[in-house]
């Protein structure tokens, strides 16, 4: 499935066709995709098809195309605070997006049929962490991971604000979809071959929206699963952990640093900006949007001297019988500043097209990592601030 945008050369111009083609129509959803370059989660020798519209397998690794991405992030309709269940969450790619919007007091659990892919996912989550120029811009909430079959969570677990599916789901186990989710709840699943929304409206009521037709792999049966009969085998999901007191202590002074850093231009904070979660909405990403292009700034010195045309003709300007020659004259000079000075830009146009040169605006400095290096602190409680990053 996919193929519904132009690939593109980048992450940013990848987001750029999804916009364009309307799969992406939320800010908070573009700024968590952009934040995330999809390439990092393919093989290196698989990097070159990362930004093309389409699905990618190697053994059981997988991802799906960036626009069911996007119709899911959309719909999921994230923001700060909430629980997320990711049933296959795979490379964790996902999770990871999903994870910029919750905030760090959020849940963002994922179940994952194969060991091997769990590993896979936290070798790449480790990496977004420890090097991702993004993951000082946001409030993160970190996916925890577990290796089950979605299929055999035990009926008591905890139930999700939003749930999410990345496997075929049949009718025989929507029912058991839909009681993950908590009521006001989001479950967002292919069933039978449509990407749906489901709302939990109440205790039985429910809300079902069709989005785009997919083609999914189905779920993996548990060996012994029939529909009648429900194998005794089951799938814990991650547990909830409270936080300790001094991963909350870090979680605020990060927070306070970055809340300093975005108010250095004199722009206020309301009361209302911090909300139950924290998450990518509320964390200054005026400052850190989509990308821009910008092209070199040229000053040149213009000796023509241009009069307005406001003036009334039939006004009288002075008693010098030579007037209308003087403003032929003035009119050419004029227009030989103009063409000069287009003629000048299109050589320099020339010039950037012949060179392929163009010039984008200066990477953010990640201010809040400098603030927390000037703190006078021991050098190991900085790094623990720094979540050990080296850059």
């Amino acid at each position: 499935m996919g193929g519904a945008v132009s690939a593109g050369e980048d992450n940013d111009e990848l987001i750029d066709n999804l916009k364009e083609a309307h799969y992406i129509r939320s800010d908070l959803v573009e700024r968590a995709f952009r934040a995330i370059d999809r390439a990092d989660y393919y093989l290196e020798e698989y990097r070159d098809s990362a930004y093309k519209d389409l699905a990618w397998r190697h053994g059981n690794i997988h991802l799906s195309a960036p626009c069911i991405y996007s119709e899911v992030m959309e719909a999921l309709d994230l923001h700060p605070g909430l629980s997320f269940l990711n049933l296959g969450s795979g490379t964790g790619y996902l999770s990871t997006m999903v994870g910029l919007i919750l905030g760090p007091f959020g849940v963002n659990h994922g179940v994952e049929l194969y060991a091997d892919v769990i590993e896979y996912a936290y070798q790449k989550l480790d990496y977004f962490i420890k090097t991702s120029e993004s993951f000082d811009k946001f409030e993160f909430c970190e996916p925890s991971f577990v290796a089950g079959n979605c299929l055999e969570i035990p009926s008591e677990s905890r139930q999700y604000d939003r749930v999410y599916c990345g496997a075929g789901v049949q009718r025989d186990h929507e029912e058991y979809m839909m009681n993950l989710l908590k009521v006001g709840g989001i479950l967002v699943l292919p069933l039978e071959e449509k990407l749906t929304k489901i709302t939990r409206t109440g205790q039985s009521s429910w809300e079902t929206k069709k989005i785009i037709a997919v083609s999914f792999a189905p779920l993996v049966l548990p060996k012994d699963y029939t529909s009648n009969i429900k194998t005794s085998k089951t799938a814990p999901l991650p547990t909830f952990e409270v936080r300790t007191l001094q991963e909350l202590a870090r979680i605020a002074i990060r927070h306070t640093l970055r809340v300093t850093t975005d108010n250095r231009g004199g722009q206020q904070r309301g009361r209302g900006s911090f909300g139950g979660g924290r998450g990518l909405g509320v964390s200054g990403l005026h400052k850190y949007g989509p990308r821009f292009k910008r092209r070199r700034i040229h000053r040149r010195h213009c000796n023509s001297v241009v009069l307005s045309s406001a003036l009334p003709t039939s006004a009288p300007l002075d008693n010098n019988n030579n007037r209308g020659g003087q403003k032929e004259e003035e009119q050419g000079r004029a227009t030989r500043g103009a063409g000069e000075e287009a003629e000048e830009e299109e050589e320099e146009e020339e010039a950037e097209r012949e060179t392929g040169e163009l010039l984008r605006a200066e990477p953010p400095i990640n201010i809040l990592r400098e603030r927390i290096l000037c703190l006078p602190l021991p050098e190991p409680l900085k790094m623990y601030l720094l979540y050990y990053r080296e850059k």
